[in-house]
């Protein structure tokens, strides 16, 4: 680790270099920089995000880019700000990409956003209730008039939450205390008794459920009954899911949920060279990429150009697609 600790003198020198260099250095003025929009930090989508990120940067010197990942609020934060035109690229539910293209759920008032575009799909994301291991939680309906983390506004876990409450003919005011907590937050809030349970999207394994159910032997609750048997059969972007038993601490038995997919989106203006080099860096090293996060060991290419995606596909990504014949 020593080559990391550089003397500060050393880098202001560098500094001071680089500035000196920046008329000349035709490379470094044409330099593209891009950003994607991810979730809280110990959630899959920052690691997903981190993992494109590396596999772009490996090839800098032939395209020119340089991509870097933001910790965001979030699904629907991601697509407000990819369309306020300060994010390139981000990750977001498919459920919530399905709902920015139709103008529905939390994006009513807005409109339907015409200019979003997918990229690609990643991993699955099962709907996961976890309680504090006193609660005496069985199932989630266990949960009323106790304190429940929602999630924080303008994320995709936020939007299920309530979409799944709303079929059940639940209101938030159903819980003794409905917290806003971000996905980092709850795992601590749990575990200092704070709340009885917290409802999260995210991929499997994670460290944000690693935590709580190793730290103080917290309960994955399974999800099922009559209103979600009917979000199955009227929403096209969820399906059934497993999270397996033995996945974490003090979890032997299997929770049943249902889910949707983390997909990537980007804008019909963002730069289809950008999302071309982006797309490539992920297939063209896709087994690199599935190691770079356990969540992401399941990928499969034909799924990943399809899955969860309701949204136009972006130029950029559907050139790469192309090249390879898996879309015509």
């Amino acid at each position: 680790m020593k080559q990391l600790s550089l003397h500060p003198l050393r880098l202001a020198l560098g500094a001071a270099a680089m500035a000196l260099a920046m008329p000349h250095g035709s490379a470094m003025a044409q330099q593209k920089f891009m950003t994607i929009g991810t979730g809280g930090v110990t959630g899959v989508y920052y690691a997903a995000g981190g993992a494109i990120c590396r596999l772009v940067n490996k090839d800098r010197a032939k395209h020119g880019i340089r991509c870097s990942v933001e910790s965001t609020g979030g699904s629907v934060f991601n697509v407000n700000t990819i369309k306020a035109g300060e994010l390139d690229m981000g990750f977001t539910q498919s459920d919530v990409q399905y709902n920015a293209i139709k103008g529905l759920g939390q994006f009513k008032d807005a409109g339907a956003w015409g200019d979003l575009r997918a990229v690609f799909s990643v991993h699955p994301e099962p709907f996961t209730v976890v309680a504090r291991k006193e609660a005496n939680v069985k199932n989630f309906s266990d949960f009323k008039g106790k304190r429940f983390n929602v999630g924080n506004p303008g994320s995709g876990t936020r939007a299920s939450m309530e979409e799944l409450i709303g079929a059940m003919g639940w209101k938030l005011s159903d819980f003794s205390l409905a917290s806003e907590l971000k996905a980092d937050e709850h795992g601590p809030a749990l575990c200092d008794g704070k709340i009885d349970g917290f409802f999260y999207a995210v991929g499997h394994p994670s460290a944000n459920i690693q935590d709580p159910t190793t730290s103080c032997g917290a309960k994955l609750v399974s999800i099922t009954g009559p209103a979600v048997d009917k979000l199955l059969a009227d929403k096209p972007y969820y399906a059934k899911a497993t999270i397996p038993g033995g996945l974490y601490p003090n979890n032997p038995e299997p929770a049943t949920t249902y889910g949707v997919m983390a997909t990537v989106v980007a804008s019909s203006k963002t730069s289809p060279e950008t999302v071309y080099q982006v797309v490539k860096a992920v297939f063209d090293n896709l087994e690199e990429f599935k190691k770079l996060h356990p969540a992401l060991g399941v990928l499969k290419a034909e799924d990943m150009v399809k899955a969860g995606l309701s949204a136009p596909l972006h130029e950029g990504a559907a050139k790469y697609y192309k090249e390879k014949g898996w879309i015509k």
